[in-house]
Order: structure tokens, then sequence, then C-alpha cells
């Protein structure tokens, strides 16, 4: 028999304009992925703009956490997968080509089986 592997889902919702909670899904996902846990980001409404670069190099610290920059570089070479809402980055004319590298575009059905695949689901 085998074991069933262990998967978070952080969905973030924020950017610049409350950094502190922009901050907290890839603070949370890296404390998964230290713990062997598979973890997966999705940005919706204003949050796309962290996967859009150079967005974060600008960012303002947020809670006391290190850079947004930093954490999003250690959240995808950790392993961490990122991913955006399609409809969101087009209501924003943010084009996939600005995307960071790494980052999977989605929407809501494919969002929907995540979440139900995902041992939990944490939304800021």
């Amino acid at each position: 028999m085998t074991e069933k592997e262990e998967k978070i889902l952080y969905i973030g919702t924020c950017a610049a304009e409350n950094s502190e909670k922009a901050h907290m899904p890839f603070v949370m996902a890296l404390a998964a992925l230290a713990m062997d846990v598979k973890a997966t980001i999705v940005l919706q409404g204003a949050g796309v703009y962290l996967a859009k670069k150079g967005y974060v190099d600008m960012m303002p610290p947020g809670g006391g956490f290190p850079p947004a920059k930093e954490l999003l570089q250690n959240f995808l070479e950790l392993g961490g997968k990122l991913k955006v809402c399609g409809p969101c980055i087009k209501e924003r004319h943010i084009d996939e080509s600005e995307l960071v590298e790494g980052t999977e575009i989605t929407a809501a059905g494919a969002l929907n089986i995540e979440a139900m695949e995902s041992n939990a689901v944490f939304t800021y």
C-alpha cells in the first residue's frame, strides 16, 4: 500500500496594497516544503501581480518577513508550484510572457481539482 502524498494549496489574493498578507502564502508554503509537504500557490485577483517579472523587487516589506523577492525565489528553487488565474491576468493586461519563469496559468475547474486533491487549503 502506498502512502498518499501530502499537499497543501495556498491561495493569494493580495499584492503590494496589503504587503503583509501577500507575503503569507510564501512564508507558509516554504514551511511546508521544509516539512517535505508538496506546496502550490495560486494567485488570484490582485495577487497575480506577484508573479509579474520585477513586481516583487519593488514590494514594501511585510509583517517582518523576508523580502517578497527572496520568498518567491526560494519557493520556486525548492520546487514549489506557482500558478496564476488566467482571467485575472487578462483583466490586468498581464501577458503570459511577463510572468516569472515557472509560473503556470490556471482557471476555476483546475483550481477546484487542485483543492480537492490537497490535504488543506489556505487563503490569504
